[in-house]
């Protein structure tokens, strides 16, 4: 079984302070709390940005001036930034945060980011749209700037529609998912296993349980030979009640089960490996 990549999803857009106080805004406390991932044992941070305000936004400049403060403390880890934006954003309005700029001027260069194979509902009115036509923009966009996708998959359909992509040429082989259990499609041992059964044999999965069912999903996740997704983004709480201090600390808990189930941790390079990814550039 191969080592295990974890990423720490270490902020999201939604949630905030006023939910769990250590909740990171700024670039300082973006950097801090990417780098107490990294030292539990983090290869990948999923990265949305913040305004100081807390407000979510998905400017180049804040995205970049992000990635140099998180390299700055954990210079191997991959970042992997999201491209979900907001309603209303056009597609190169959300793909700007894969724009690669020289190394000369500063450290951002995108290995990965997200690509959502299909639109969700995320509750009440709120629908996250994702068109034939987008996806073949943001497959497209991605394969021209050299960044893999992690393909977002929230419910069986849009492996399928991934899969199609992928045979049209807008996404390449080998494949990563993302299985996002516990929002459109139910958090349970049979369903995550349908998903995983439905992908081609040389894929690589990692899966992220929401809310009560982030620690369930990363312990099957890591049984059954895939990779784990943890961190703010997903959830606000080390054990039911209490809130995490950290992201840090819900990395740790994670490494801590798969240490129980003899499962090795994945260091950057390693994840790199796993993932087909070139060497980081110095």
């Amino acid at each position: 079984m191969e080592k295990l990549i974890v990423t720490a999803a270490i902020c999201g857009a939604e949630v905030t302070k006023s939910q769990n106080p250590n909740i990171p805004y700024t670039l300082d406390e973006i950097a801090r709390e990417a780098h107490l991932a990294y030292q539990a044992g983090a290869s990948i941070i999923h990265l949305h940005v913040r305004e100081d305000d807390g407000r979510p936004t998905q400017d180049k400049d804040r995205f970049k001036k992000s990635m140099d403060a998180i390299r700055t403390l954990c210079p191997d880890i991959i970042i992997q930034p999201s491209t979900g934006g907001a309603l209303g954003m056009s597609d190169m309005e959300r793909l700007q945060t894969t724009e690669v700029a020289e190394p000369a001027v500063n450290l951002f260069h995108p290995e990965m980011a997200t690509l959502d194979c299909g639109s969700c509902n995320f509750g009440g009115d709120e629908v996250f749209i994702n068109s034939d036509n987008t996806i073949k923009t943001f497959g497209k966009t991605m394969i021209q700037r050299g960044v893999k996708p992690e393909i977002e998959i929230f419910d069986k359909g849009m492996i399928d529609i991934a899969l199609r992509m992928a045979e049209q040429g807008f996404i390449q082989h080998p494949i990563h998912f993302d299985f996002v259990m516990g929002l459109q499609i139910n958090a349970t041992a049979r369903d995550l296993s349908y998903m995983v059964h439905s992908i081609p044999l040389d894929a690589t999965w990692t899966v992220a349980g929401i809310g009560r069912f982030q620690m369930s999903m990363a312990a099957l996740g890591i049984l059954m030979g895939g990779h784990v997704r943890v961190g703010f983004e997903d959830n606000l709480y080390i054990k039911k009640g209490i809130l995490a201090k950290s992201n840090g600390e819900l990395v740790e808990k994670v490494v801590r089960i798969a240490r129980e189930l003899d499962r090795p941790i994945a260091s950057p390079i390693e994840a790199r490996n796993i993932l087909g990814l070139p060497p980081l550039k110095s």
